[in-house]
């Protein structure tokens, strides 16, 4: 096989090719705005598990549409030869390994993400200490909103070496928990009964998802955790501020002592 020199392989861009190429990059960039436009709108409109798949295909069509127009341009720009695409590859992998290693490693975990789904838009999820709703999945970044309003950009290369948590999967169903540190004298039964009753008759949970009382002993007291599932995702700090709030109320108002912050800060 004859060695081909790389100025070679590319083809004449006259404004004819020129022209040709700003069409596919006009009409790849028109379609992307509007599935980003259309389907969040769309997912908007939607409940329940249904909304997840929507906004899911978002990014999966993004993806399409580039790869598409890539494959489209690629013969207006290089002669499509076996000779021309060995060579024209060689040289693009060994330049993007050594100076573009991160983001291709991102973009490729980008594609792996967006066959796996570890996350979706609509999802809770925590990477690296980040705990937030997505709300945008791009090629290369997953955009999280954080409870503080915050907007992070995280690359996906995240998902090679790091724990990502997911709360709610693609599904409405996300747990809440709230804490109560009660001193060890009281009745553990009643105790129970009472938090049960708070998450039953809050106005934010869902009622057709399970309701638990857990307890552990501890040396400074008796650890309470209430768990429940608020209607809807959006919901859980407010669910759990209504929970804490209201549960403490009670508990006070029928007579139970909380456990010493000195006793459980020595202990730990």
């Amino acid at each position: 096989m004859e060695d081909v020199k790389i100025a070679d392989i590319f083809n004449t861009l006259d404004a004819s090719v020129l022209l040709h190429l700003a069409f596919i990059v006009g009409i790849a960039v028109l379609c992307i705005m509007l599935i980003q436009k259309i389907l969040p709108w769309l997912g908007g409109q939607l409940h329940d598990q249904r909304r997840h798949y929507v906004l899911a295909l978002v990014p999966l069509l993004r993806l399409v549409i580039v790869v598409g127009a890539f494959l489209l341009s690629l013969p207006l720009i290089i002669e499509p030869s076996l000779q021309n695409m060995v060579a024209l590859l060689g040289t693009l992998g060994l330049a993007l390994g050594f100076a573009l290693k991160d983001y291709v490693s991102s973009l490729i975990a980008g594609i792996v993400a967006t066959a796996e789904r570890p996350y979706r838009s609509g999802d809770w999820i925590e990477i690296d200490g980040v705990y937030g709703e997505v709300t945008h999945v791009g090629l290369r970044t997953v955009q999280i909103i954080s409870p503080d309003d915050t907007l992070y950009h995280i690359p996906h290369l995240k998902i090679w070496n790091e724990l990502i948590s997911n709360a709610n999967n693609g599904t409405p169903r996300l747990q809440t928990v709230a804490d109560f540190y009660l001193d060890s004298c009281h009745d553990g039964a009643i105790a129970r009964h009472i938090l049960y009753d708070v998450a039953l008759s809050s106005a934010y949970v869902a009622h057709r998802e399970p309701i638990q009382v857990i307890l552990e002993e501890k040396p400074w007291g008796t650890h309470y955790q209430l768990k429940a599932y608020p209607v809807d995702p959006q919901q859980q700090f407010r669910f759990r501020s209504d929970l804490n709030i209201r549960g403490r109320a009670v508990l006070v108002s029928q007579g139970f002592k909380f456990a010493s912050a000195a006793w459980a800060t020595a202990s730990e």
